[in-house]
């Protein structure tokens, strides 16, 4: 399977907002995004299941992002809000086979993920 295919990363200004999208493909019931900053460790952003539409978000952006589904079939948006400098990092968005049990939850992890894009560079300036 192809990778993902992710847009509308780039340079934004503290408290300025972006919109990420993600285009995913086959079967997949769960999508989501992982971000890693510079030095940092990969982290889960936020999870949307398909079918119920359930969401679950990172204690780090909640109340400032939002995932959900896109102005098409299979696409997916985060938009992010009221950025800061520590939001920044690589994001990639991911996809893969997960239930309403598991999916809008924080019990996944990156190794869950079958499906990954090559990510989308968000650097947050002051």
């Amino acid at each position: 399977q192809e990778p993902l295919v992710e847009s509308g990363g780039g340079p934004v200004h503290a408290g300025g907002s972006l919109t990420l999208s993600c285009e995913i493909s086959g079967r997949d019931t769960c999508m989501g995004w992982f971000r890693q900053g510079p030095r940092q460790e990969r982290e889960p952003v936020a999870r949307i299941h398909l079918n119920t539409l359930y969401t679950w978000y990172s204690d780090s952006v909640k109340g400032r992002f939002t995932i959900s589904p896109g102005n098409a079939e299979k696409v997916f948006w985060l938009q992010m809000s009221d950025l800061r400098s520590d939001d920044t990092g690589k994001y990639y968005c991911v996809a893969g086979y997960w239930d309403e049990e598991y999916c809008p939850t924080g019990r996944l992890h990156s190794g869950d993920f079958e499906h990954w894009g090559r990510g989308t560079q968000v650097t947050v300036s002051p």
